[in-house]
């Protein structure tokens, strides 16, 4: 069953909670691949340094000031996507990047469509370029809505994750803000990405 929109038209803190234990499906060229979100990353608008919309409304973060439920895909260090499910009311900035996922459809496939995995189901999708990479998305998914039945991408609401089961962190990878600790995954999952403290970059999109 898609998640309720509701869910996500919340602060990013609780839509992230809720998110763990969701389930993300794409169709793709060798099938539907389906993953289980063991690590997301919350980011809002303003008052967040770390936030692509910290600097206000532009036409790259469009999405990310809603409706909640849009994917909001971006292009990093010239090489890879990275994909966010947007959350709060319409209108306010905000989003929860998906880091990790445990693979829950075919695994052969899976390991079809990302054959640099090496073998090890825990590296299909290990951090959020290589979830975007097993899923397919890119540029052409930024604002799909991944809670329309008929959409190529949807969210399910999935199995609820236990609140001793869930942790919290500083966020990954990111230059400002990272101290916060808005990064929440599932406790024991093996997909989840290991801390790597962020470093400065330079301003502006990559696409």
């Amino acid at each position: 069953m898609l998640l309720d929109r509701s869910v996500l038209a919340d602060d990013v803190l609780p839509a992230a909670r809720h998110l763990l234990g969701c389930e993300l499906a794409s169709d793709t060229p060798q099938g539907e691949v389906r993953l289980r979100l063991v690590e997301v990353e919350a980011y809002r608008g303003a008052d967040d340094p770390g936030s692509h919309c910290y600097r206000g409304r532009t036409p790259r973060n469009e999405v990310m000031w809603g409706p909640a439920g849009h994917l909001y895909v971006y292009f990093v260090y010239g090489m890879h996507f990275c994909a966010n499910i947007v959350c709060l009311r319409d209108g306010v900035a905000g989003a929860v990047l998906v880091r990790a996922g445990e693979v829950l459809s075919d695994v052969g496939a899976a390991h079809a469509r990302r054959p640099t995995a090496r073998g090890r189901d825990t590296e299909l999708a290990r951090g959020p370029a290589r979830l975007c990479a097993l899923l397919g998305l890119g540029r052409e998914h930024n604002g799909v809505d991944v809670l329309a039945p008929s959409s190529p991408v949807r969210l399910s609401a999935g199995t609820p994750v236990a609140d001793a089961d869930v942790r919290t962190g500083p966020r990954v990878g990111v230059a400002a803000g990272q101290e916060r600790p808005w990064r929440l995954w599932v406790a024991g999952s093996r997909a989840v990405t290991p801390y790597k403290a962020g470093r400065a970059r330079p301003d502006g999109p990559d696409w």
